[in-house]
């Protein structure tokens, strides 16, 4: 349980994907103007990140490193980028049906945004990070799942500085897109001291 706290932790927290990691700044940036649109692709994301670390795994455990395949002299782990990034192309186009069918104004909101969680690298990041630390299918998911609550998070509070910066007087240089810029790396900077607690 310890380790799972610890994995969880650190995922949300300390290497948050984001604004430490640097992976998946396409939506972080593009998304965040609005929160209740941050807000829906952050659980979009959190959806996605959390049943493609489940299903990753198990592909991962049964299929590409199976035993029984190894002691015959056939090892498949090669092929894990691609089918990772089939599993993932699968999901997003079920959160797109879903959130169409479901959620019209969010899917509208979202518009290219959430077919681009295909090649959000958060999500392809965090599966081969669970492969690469030799994680179980439980600290598969525990990983998915925190990483996704810490985009959330990050997303979240991005969309609630542009909110707040909007009836700000922004000097003219700084406007637009360096203002955006900069408030991001002002929260990549606060997040990193964090680095080195876990």
């Amino acid at each position: 349980m310890k380790e799972l706290l610890l994995i969880a932790v650190g995922s949300a927290i300390v290497n948050n994907v984001v604004l430490s990691q640097f992976l998946g700044i396409c939506p972080f940036l593009g998304v965040s103007k609005k929160t209740e649109t941050a807000a829906g692709m952050g659980g979009a994301v959190i959806f996605v990140i959390t049943l493609s670390s489940f299903v990753t795994a198990v592909i991962y455990k049964f299929i590409l490193a199976n035993e029984s395949l190894m002691k015959m002299g056939i090892d498949l782990t090669y092929l894990k980028t691609i089918v990772y990034i089939l599993v993932i192309a699968c999901l997003v186009q079920f959160v797109e049906m879903f959130l169409k069918k479901q959620m019209p104004p969010l899917y509208e909101s979202l518009g290219v945004y959430l077919p681009l969680i295909t090649t959000n690298c958060a999500v392809l990041g965090v599966a081969l990070t669970n492969v690469t630390k030799e994680y179980g299918i439980l600290e598969s998911v525990v990983n998915g799942l925190a990483t996704a609550v810490g985009f959330f998070s990050a997303i979240v509070r991005r969309a609630g500085v542009r909110e707040k910066i909007e009836y700000n007087d922004i000097p003219k240089p700084f406007q637009g897109t360096a203002i955006v810029l900069i408030t991001a790396a002002l929260m990549s900077i606060a997040f990193m001291g964090f680095s080195g607690m876990i």
